[in-house]
Order: structure tokens, then C-alpha cells, then sequence
């Protein structure tokens, strides 16, 4: 989920092109005439017997992967979403004749805020202007074939999506409510009864009542086959021999750092001669030797105590100029340090409110006002945060021109370079609580200085610690050795405690999973789990994607539709029991007329809930029962009903008032209500009518 969100995120024009050469209309024929063809090739998947073709289907989730920065089996998974999306949509649109024309395109456009707001698209008013934009489209197709080529990647999306807007408001503008519905719905949500009511329980009767068989639980799954439908799937068991570095390694890897910290003396085998060799305590040029001895470049900025490394932050932050600490251990690195410098006050956190004006660099289009006029509001803004600082977070709420206004002005934590000059200068000349009034390119700022923290600079030298060649082929070795012995016994967890290896064991893994709990990327693994060639209880070798292996043993082959009777029996039981004890309770208390009789016989109290509706199903003290809730509304006054089944207990209830809502000379609001409850409800549920309708074939294993 995180990574659809990620993704619907993007703007329109940087989303990920899913509808490329699948529309026969696109932007580009509305600027030059022409049409984008793709080659065919095999395909990965067929919707309606219409191919998906292979080489397209690559280059999107190449494109998916690389812009997104998300694993394979997530870029499949979402290009094959969203393509089949695409698909079904346009072959609906080609049904139907629907296409998208200039206008239509221009309002998708217009809703991206990237594009509106890009100064290349906008006219001399500060505008947007179409025109400008095909224009502009039509020149990359002559000066930069590369990035048209891009562009009409990008188009076919947009096209796509003007489509699905023209098919969605179609279907919305034929799915009117009458005033009689808006009247219903009024009265649901407005007419209330106060209730009386005696719940018994369905937990408070003994289980050991009932003993559904093997039969009755078969017989309930096969009437409730939609409840329990299962994909195909597998189960596995593995070990993971991770290849991590040895005591030996780290202790070898310090020994190098260690050795370079100060300057040595060494004997040169080719020339015979002794040469004296910079340590990091002693060089004069800090660049180059980090260049030389560290896995990354010398970090020239400045850090605060936070910005070091956790466990040394105090150390560090300590030392003087000149001094050299380590080798310490951050993370999974081993680093020695130098501390080469130290900024008093050089972090700095203000708060400010903006002022702009017309010309102003950055300057919202909207903005008229003179640099004259804004300076006069800015000296008025200034005179009043001095006379009150503690109101400074109000008036730049109320008054800032700045992206920061919704945050009280507050700017964060910055050094130099990361602000225009004068602000930065004002701030680090301040002491903290100065307010004062600085103009720069964007406007005019009324700066209040908040916090200041010193800043060091280091040079770090880098080791990662990685296993070294003898501790990685003692991994190699150790897990060949488990491998064979593993095949050989054909029981892998035998030998594992033979080993005393840990055995993680896992079901229902699906044709397209990629992760196994804790081991990310397995979906050569997976791919060898549902082989044709596959039996159970073979055993394999794979290598892990951030070193080591896993060795893994099928145990279980779960076909398509295949329920597993021993996995679901509890649940059913559990269902099954509900309404063996519903049936139960309706029989022995069949002859009590009253609640007072009811809760007399049952040692229960009654109960009460006062201004039920019945847009709100939730009965107090009980729970969700929408059934018991509309009873109610269908008795007459002080009449207690039947025993009613409910979804947590078996009730009798009386209702003790009723209130009916006052009549309305409309109900049209109401109805306009259901009109955008059931805009939103289409805008998921027509795409989902859709695909269960259409006959769809995935190849997508076959290729990944």
C-alpha cells in the first residue's frame, strides 16, 4: 500500500505512463496529425482476447522501477494494475465511441499544479496558457527527440485519463435521487426511538453445548464457497545462512584504521629505501587523503551534536582542533575521525514573516501591491511583533506571504549558503529573541531569530564491515554442506537440529509474492516453488540479495480454489456455533411474552438506549446490530417483540418512545447528499464491475 501511495502521490505529468499505445487518439494528434504504433511480441497477459505485449509490459516496469525506486515484483504488480486498468477502460471507450478532444485535455492539464505554475507554460499575465504549452511540445519534437519521445509516453496517460473523466461523469449524470429518496433518507437519519431491550449472549453459552461434525462443517464451507475462495499457493520451510562479518574481520578492519591515524615510517620493497607516510593526524591536505583511505568523499559541512554519531556525539562534539578519535563503530562502519574546526552559533533556527510584492522574486502572480506598499506593511507587522514577540507565531500565521505561514513562520534549523545572504547575515550577527526587518529578492522579511546551536567539522575516514573472503566461503561451505545433507535425508528441519539452525516455516505463499518474513527479494525462490518440476520435499539453494543464502524445502502444494479444510475449520466452527446457539436460545426461552419475564428467568438486567437512528446501527453496550435497530422502527409503542437473532446475541426489545422528524419543505439537499455518496461510490466500483466482467489471462510468472 505504501508504494501506491507513493505513487498516486506523483503529479499527472511526471505519473508513470501506463497507457502508452493503447489509445488511438493522443495529445500529439491534436498538435501534428500522428500516432504512436507498438511492435508486437508475446504477449504476458490477455484481457478480453486482446494481447498485452511483452516488450511494452518491460520497458514500463524498467521505467516503474527506476523513477520509483521500488523492487521488481512492485513495479510488475503496479504496471500490471494499472495497464490492465487502462486496458479495460479503453476497450469500454472504443464500445461506446468515447474520445477526448483539446478541451477535454487542457482541464487535466489545468489541474496539475506542476504544470500551471512551470514559468515556461505561462503567458505574460503569469498565467498558463495552452497554446504555450503545445507549442512547446511541438518544438521538443524538433530540437529534443529524446525528451518528445518522453513526452508522448507521458500523453497517452493524459488522454486516458480525459477519457475516464468523459465515461465517469456519463454514468454519474444518469444516477439521479428523487426528493422521495432525499425524504428517506432525512427521516434515517433524523426520526430516533428510545429502546428497552434484554440481550443474551451468545459467549455466555457453553460451547460444550454443541459438537459440530466433520459432515456439518463441509456441508456450511460448500454453501458459503464465496466466503473461502483460495488462490493457489505453497508453503515452505528454509534456513538463512547470512553472511556476516566475523570478530576476526572487525578486528582486522580496525587494525587498518588504526594504522593510518598518525604518521609511520614504512620500508619500500621496490625502491629499498624507508618512507614516511601522512597519517590523519599529521596531513595537510584533509580532501585528498580521504579521497585516498575513505569508502566516502571529505564532507566539508558543518554538524551538529545531533548529526554525529549517537553513540560518540559527546566525544566528538568535545574535541579540539587537531585531535583524532577512533576507530569507532556507526552502524555497519568502522570510522576515525579528526575534528578540524568549530562554528559558534553556526546552526541557526528563525522564524519569519514575508511580504511580497509585485516583481518580487517567486512572487505569487496574484500579488499587486507596490515595494513601497509592502515595505510599509512589513515596518507595521515589524513594529508589532517587537512590541509583542511572544505574538510572532500569530502574526505570521495570519500575515506571511511564505510557504511557512502554516507553520508560524518557523524556517527550522539552517547555516550558510542555505539562505539568500542578508537573511542569513541579519540571523548570524542576532543574538537569539532579535526581531528585525530585512529586504531581500523575495520581499520583505520581519525575522525573529529563535535558537542557535555550534557546529564542527570532522574529516571521517569510512570502512563498511563486510566479511572477508575466508569468512565468506566458511559461509559458502556450511550451507552447501546443509544443502546436500538436506536433500540427501529429505527432511530439512532433521538436519537443522542436527545443526542446531533455526527453521522458519511459511504458508500460503502466492504465485507473485517476491518477500518471506525477514528476507526481502526471493522471487527466484518463489518462482521455484511453483514449478511444474517442483515436488514437495525438494530442497534448494538460493542466494540472498544483501549476502548470504537460504536453503530452502517445499512442504506443502495448495491448488487454486482448494480449501484447507484443518486451516478454516476453526472459523467455521465458530459460525457454525452462532447459530446452533442462536437456535438454542430461541427454543428454551420461546414462552417468555415480556422483557421483565425474559430478564426475571435469565438473572439479566434490561437495558436501554436512548435516540437510536437507523443511519447509526451501533447499539449501545451491545454492538453493531443494524437488524435489532431496524426491528425497532417497525414496532408499535410499549409492544416487545419476538426473540430476534442478532450478530452477538439473541435480544427481545420494546420501544418506549418514537420521535418522527419534522416534515421539510425539501428534501433536495438530502438527495444532492446520496448524488455525491454515489459519485464517489462509482469512481471505484465501475472499474471493479468492469474487471469482474472481463476475462483476463496473467502471465506474469512466466516472466518474472
Amino acid at each position: 500500500m505504501a508504494v501506491l501511495g507513493q505513487i498516486r502521490q506523483r503529479s499527472v505529468f511526471l505519473i508513470l505512463v501506463i497507457g502508452m499505445a493503447l489509445f488511438a487518439f493522443v495529445i500529439s494528434g491534436v498538435f501534428d496529425g500522428n500516432s504512436a504504433n507498438s511492435s508486437s511480441s508475446e504477449p504476458i497477459g490477455v484481457v478480453n482476447d486482446e494481447e498485452i505485449e511483452l516488450t511494452l509490459y518491460r520497458q514500463l516496469v524498467e521505467n516503474t522501477e527506476r523513477n520509483y525506486n521500488i523492487s521488481t515484483m512492485q513495479a510488475v504488480n503496479t504496471v500490471w494494475d494499472q495497464l490492465t486498468r487502462a486496458t479495460i477502460f479503453r476497450q469500454e471507450f472504443e464500445r461506446l465511441g468515447i474520445d477526448a478532444g483539446k478541451e477535454q485535455i487542457e482541464m487535466i492539464l489545468r489541474q496539475d499544479e506542476q504544470i500551471i505554475q512551470e514559468p515556461r507554460f505561462q503567458n505574460e499575465a503569469g498565467f498558463f496558457d495552452f497554446g504555450i504549452f503545445t507549442n512547446y511540445i511541438n518544438q521538443l519534437r524538433i530540437e529534443t527527440p529524446q525528451a518528445y519521445a518522453n513526452w508522448k509516453m507521458q500523453e497517452e496517460n493524459i488522454v486516458g485519463l480525459a477519457k475516464e473523466n468523459i465515461y465517469l461523469d456519463l454514468i454519474r449524470s444518469s444516477s439521479g435521487f428523487t426528493e422521495l429518496e432525499g425524504k428517506i433518507a432525512y427521516h434515517s437519519q433524523n426520526d430516533k426511538v428510545n429502546l428497552k431491550f434484554v440481550q443474551l449472549p451468545f459467549d455466555e453459552v457453553p460451547d460444550s453445548l454443541f459438537n459440530p461434525t466433520d459432515g456439518e462443517i463441509r456441508a456450511y464451507i460448500n454453501s458459503h464457497k464465496n466466503d473461502y475462495k483460495t488462490e493457489a499457493s505453497r508453503s515452505v520451510r528454509y534456513v538463512v545462512f547470512p553472511e556476516l562479518a566475523s570478530a576476526a574481520d572487525e578486528n582486522q578492519l580496525r587494525g587498518e584504521l588504526e594504522k593510518i591515524k598518525s604518521q609511520r615510517v614504512e620500508y619500500n620493497d621496490v625502491s629499498k629505501l624507508t618512507d614516511t607516510i601522512e597519517g590523519l593526524s599529521t596531513t595537510q591536505n584533509i580532501t585528498e587523503f580521504v579521497e585516498q583511505h575513505s569508502e566516502t568523499p571529505f564532507d566539508s559541512i558543518y554538524k551538529t551534536k545531533g548529526n554525529l554519531a549517537s553513540e560518540y556525539a559527546d566525544i566528538l562534539f568535545d574535541l579540539n582542533p587537531g585531535d583524532v578519535f577512533g576507530p569507532y563503530k556507526d552502524g555497519n562502519q568502522l570510522k576515525v575521525s579528526r575534528f578540524l574546526d568549530r562554528k559558534k552559533g553556526g546552526s541557526i533556527r528563525a522564524s519569519h514573516i514575508l511580504i511580497t510584492y509585485q516583481g518580487a522574486s517567486r512572487a505569487n502572480p496574484n500579488i499587486t501591491r507596490t515595494s513601497e506598499e509592502a515595505n510599509t506593511l512589513a515596518r507595521e507587522l515589524y513594529r508589532k511583533a517587537r512590541r509583542n514577540p511572544d505574538d510572532f507565531i500569530l502574526l505570521a500565521s495570519e500575515n506571511s506571504e511564505g510557504p511557512t505561514r502554516t507553520m508560524g513562520g518557523d524556517l527550522g534549523f539552517f547555516q550558510e549558503g542555505m539562505m539568500t545572504e542578508k537573511f542569513f547575515d541579519f540571523c548570524n550577527r542576532s543574538k537569539v529573541g532579535r526581531i528585525g526587518l530585512v529586504e531581500t529578492e523575495f520581499g520583505f522579511h520581519v525575522i525573529k531569530v529563535t535558537d542557535k546551536e555550534d557546529v564542527v567539522l570532522t574529516a571521517d575516514i569510512v570502512k563498511t564491515i563486510v566479511p572477508s573472503e575466508e569468512t565468506s566461503n566458511e559461509v559458502f561451505q556450511r550451507t552447501t554442506q546443509f544443502e546436500m545433507e538436506s536433500i540427501r535425508e529429505k527432511q530439512l528441519d532433521t538436519v537443522a537440529n542436527k545443526y542446531d539452525y533455526e527453521v522458519k516455516f511459511v504458508q500460503r505463499i502466492n504465485l507473485l509474492d517476491e518477500n518471506l518474513p525477514n528476507l526481502p527479494r526471493q522471487r527466484n525462490l518463489v518462482q521455484w516453488l511453483f514449478e511444474e518440476d517442483t515436488k514437495i520435499g525438494d530442497v534448494k539453494r538460493f542466494s540472498i540479495t544483501n549476502g548470504g543464502y537460504v536453503v530452502a524445502q517445499l512442504t506443502e502444494i495448495t491448488p487454486e480454489g482448494t480449501v484447507n479444510f484443518e486451516e478454516v475449520k476453526p472459523d467455521v466452527i465458530q459460525e457454525i456455533l452462532k447459530d446452533e446457539k442462536a437456535e438454542y436460545l430461541l427454543k428454551i426461552h420461546a414462552d417468555h411474552q415480556t422483557l421483565s419475564s425474559l430478564a426475571s428467568a435469565t438473572n439479566k438486567e434490561i437495558e436501554t438506549a436512548s435516540s437510536v437512528t437507523q443511519e447509526n446501527t451501533v447499539l449501545a453496550g451491545a454492538g453493531t446490530e443494524p437488524y435489532i435497530i431496524g426491528t425497532a422502527f417497525a414496532l408499535e409503542l410499549n409492544q416487545p417483540s419476538a426473540l430476534i437473532k442478532g450478530n452477538t446475541g439473541v435480544y427481545m426489545i420494546e420501544v418506549s418512545a418514537k420521535e418522527v422528524a419534522d416534515e421539510m419543505e425539501s428534501y433536495s439537499a438530502y438527495a444532492n447528499a446520496l448524488q455525491n455518496e454515489e459519485s464517489i461510490r462509482i469512481n471505484t466500483s465501475i472499474y471493479e464491475a468492469l474487471r469482474s466482467s472481463a476475462e483476463v489471462e496473467d502471465n506474469r510468472q512466466l516472466y518474472y
